[in-house]
């Protein structure tokens, strides 16, 4: 048994908020003046690190960016 292995600890992955090609929303606080469909945006890859990357949009994301997710919006 190693000294640095602790026994008994489980280490949970994290939560995933967010799927490859699924559509998400910038909140209008972080691009202001602009309409929904302009902050719409779909996801390119999910991260291990939690974050996102977009089509057509540079850089890494996180979730405390975007509006929260309804699963039911295109479900009335």
């Amino acid at each position: 048994m190693s000294l640095f292995k602790k026994p008994n600890v489980k280490i949970n992955p994290p939560s995933v908020w967010a799927r490859p090609e699924m559509p998400i929303t910038f909140r209008a606080e972080v691009m202001p003046g602009k309409s929904r469909e302009e902050r719409t945006f779909r996801v390119r890859e999910v991260l291990r690190n939690g974050r996102v990357t977009l089509h057509e949009f540079a850089g890494e994301h996180r979730e405390s960016e975007f509006e929260a997710v309804n699963f039911n919006r295109e479900n009335p």
